[in-house]
């Protein structure tokens, strides 16, 4: 057995499925799309016993395979495809202790597909609290399978479950019950139609639109029986294979779980009481993002302090150290001083989703959402678009891909186009470093100014998000009604391992997919900053001696009059000049709008191209801060960065729509130019005019 095996985990939402897979793989995991579809695929190498390798895919959630949305889809078009390179050689069901009976309805549909199938059945170790039993024999025996009853938290049953997945070859295929008793006759001529395929794939081609070969709905349509059957009569005949299967599966855990309710302790209801109340609810929640923000500034401060003057050095270094060229100058001015202005952000972005992993870990996001869902009903929004727009504070992208999970196509289209508003992680960086030189350090109630104001922008493009759709709302005459279904997850302490896992996934993704367009944007910057065309750049040095001939400066002195002179005439000086008429009512110059017009690539790169420009030239061992904190305002005087350029920045980037990614996800979503085009018209006209006003009543 030297060849690598695929194993498909699949299971119903929140039984612990993510777990199972971080067990299996550790840090072997990577994270991707489907080929054309933009649903995240998960997938991993687990070391297996007998020097057994296997692929780990970790399929979306689901309920069954009678899907409704686009991502339980990608399950069955897996599942049915054996010419799919994922194919699974063994199907993992993930099942949760408390909710077998729900869980195994899939188990049951996936056992008619013929594919080698293990249960694991997660959480055992809530089953004594919970006054459960099970008679694993019994259910083994009854359900056609081999089981391994798991916990994930305390690492039991892990490395059964590996065994079983190495022995993979003497699970038996065979299926655990007859769906086709629902309607004899009809099973019978489909049999005898097409003798050589699957019965239960043909039946999920038949109802519902996944791929299956070449198998398709015309070619059943040619068959007489088939087209006597309307989509009333095979919605009928689905409901009548789900009350099966739940028979069958009731007569198997009659026997094979027993469940003792005196025993079982449950402090989820007194909790849900109060989590969920309509006033204390709210109150709750705003605490603890409260303090969320306050953590993410005190915790972070001394290494962001340390990597800020660590880059500092570091291009200082370089400069003082390699040969002098424009090797060197491009290293140290361009690429360190580029990342640097990214990197600097880790901790800040780390401490995020460290907060947002515990929260979705314990069960308490899901209460969020539900709570959430009182208010976003008014504004024309299904509950679940209260997902995509808590997901956004993270990253617009996956967002976006969430509403996915919207069945009216109204309300998710709403949701696509302003989900953008919610502050999403790449927004982080800019707001922290206009806020740390605007606002001031002073404390209310033990909270600081600058964490109220991060606070206070999140709670701001929350509120612009629902405020336009309830526009779009009136606009588009949503008159659908949908029905919003949310489970909840009992709660339950994080797991250490799954949420270090997820800091590292989604930090890393950050940094390495905001570093490769920083790296390219800071090498291009430092090449239009460091050149330029005419008299102005080439003879700046005798210009600027001859100008300040009179004045005793010293060497130094003269050196950044003269860095200064080039940069205002080199290549990105003249194009800011061009554009710095536009952009002088909102408090900015040309500088500012240079750093405004590079970040449409991606937000966070406003910070990097700050970094770049004021690195220029400069031979000082000091970092980007205390650069922009000194930088005064040609027409004003005093500060550029001063409280009322400060804010009307932040509102700026607040609302602009500055994310070539976003609008080509949207473009994706919507399968349309039209959409994307509008929202980067709208928001960055919106996020122009409000900046305006701001900057011209603050000043």
């Amino acid at each position: 057995m030297s060849k690598q095996i695929n194993v498909a985990l699949i299971g119903n939402p929140n039984t612990g499925k993510t777990s199972v897979f971080n067990a299996l793989t550790g840090l072997n995991q990577k994270v991707g799309n489907y080929p054309g579809i933009t649903v995240e695929k998960k997938e991993g190498i687990c070391k297996l016993p007998r020097g057994v390798k296997a692929h780990i895919i970790d399929l979306p959630g689901t309920y069954s395979l009678n899907a409704s949305s686009l991502d339980e889809n990608v399950v069955i078009e897996l599942l049915l495809n054996k010419n799919d390179k994922d194919f699974p050689d063994v199907a993992v069901v993930v099942t949760d202790v408390e909710n077998l009976k729900r869980n195994l309805l899939l188990f049951t549909q996936i056992k008619d597909l013929e594919i080698p199938t293990i249960l694991a059945i997660n959480m055992s170790d809530r089953m004594k609290y919970k006054g459960i039993s099970l008679d694993i024999d019994y259910l083994e025996k009854q359900l056609e399978t081999k089981i391994a009853l798991i916990s994930t938290r305390k690492s039991k049953g892990i490395d059964n479950l590996k065994e079983l997945i190495t022995n993979y070859k003497e699970l038996s295929k065979k299926p655990c019950m007859n769906a086709s008793l629902i309607d004899e006759s009809y099973f019978n001529n489909l049999r005898k139609a097409f003798p050589n395929q699957l019965l239960y794939k043909l039946w999920l081609v038949i109802t519902q639109d996944v791929n299956f070969g070449k198998t398709d709905r015309k070619t059943f349509d040619k068959v007489e029986d088939f087209k006597t059957k309307s989509k009333t009569d095979l919605k009928r005949l689905q409901q009548k294979e789900t009350i099966k299967r739940y028979q069958f599966i009731n007569d198997a855990l009659k026997k094979g779980q027993t469940i003792d309710l005196n025993s079982a302790k449950d402090l989820r209801i007194k909790l849900d009481r109060v989590l969920t109340h309509k006033v204390w609810g709210y109150l709750i929640f705003g605490i603890i993002l409260l303090t969320i923000f306050q953590a993410i500034y005190d915790w972070s401060s001394i290494p962001m302090d340390f990597i800020d003057s660590s880059f500092a050095a570091l291009s200082e270094w370089v400069k003082n150290t390699l040969p002098e060229g424009a090797f060197t100058n491009l290293l140290a001015e361009g690429i360190i001083s580029g990342l640097g202005g990214i990197v600097i952000f880790i901790p800040q972005i780390a401490f995020l989703f460290l907060f947002i992993a515990i929260l979705e870990e314990s069960g308490y996001m899901s209460r969020v959402v539900f709570l959430m869902d009182r208010i976003m009903r008014r504004f024309g929004l299904s509950g679940k678009s209260v997902v995509p727009l808590i997901s956004g504070t993270a990253c617009a992208i996956p967002a976006i891909m969430a509403t996915r999970n919207i069945e009216s196509w109204k309300e998710r289209l709403i949701t696509i186009l302003v989900t953008p508003f919610t502050t999403c992680s790449a927004r982080l960086p800019v707001y922290l470093i206009i806020i740390s030189l605007v606002i001031p350090e002073g404390r209310i109630l033990g909270l600081s100014y600058q964490a109220l104001t991060l606070m206070l922008l999140y709670l701001i493009g929350f509120g612009a998000a629902v405020g336009s759709a309830w526009i779009l709302n009136k606009i588009l005459k949503i008159k659908s009604k949908t029905f919003f279904v949310v489970e909840m997850p009992n709660y339950k302490l994080p797991m250490f391992k799954n949420v270090a896992l997820t800091v590292l996934e989604k930090t890393k993704s950050f940094v390495f997919g905001a570093g490769k367009i920083i790296l390219a944007i800071s090498i291009v910057l430092w090449f239009l900053a460091s050149y330029g065309p005419g008299d102005n750049f080439n003879n700046a040095e005798s210009i600027i001696t001859q100008q300040y001939a009179t004045e005793n400066l010293s060497e130094d002195e003269l050196q950044q009059k003269i860095a200064s002179h080039k940069l205002e005439h080199s290549f990105i000086g003249i194009a800011g000049h061009a554009i710095e008429p536009a952009i002088r009512p909102l408090g900015y110059d040309w500088k500012i709008g240079i750093a405004i017009v590079s970040s449409f690539a991606a937000r966070e790169v406003f910070v990097g191209t700050l970094a770049t420009i004021y690195s220029v030239g400069s031979d000082e061992e000091e970092t980007i801060k205390n650069r922009m904190a000194g930088e005064v305002n040609p027409i004003l005087g005093g500060p550029l960065f001063n409280f009322a350029s400060g804010i009307s920045l932040l509102l700026f980037y607040a609302f602009a729509m500055q994310c070539m990614s976003t609008l080509a996800i949207v473009k994706r979503e919507t399968n349309s130019w039209k959409w994307p085009m509008y929202q980067l018209v709208i928001m960055s006209a919106f996020a122009y005019i409000v900046a305006l006003i701001a900057f011209q009543v603050l000043k």
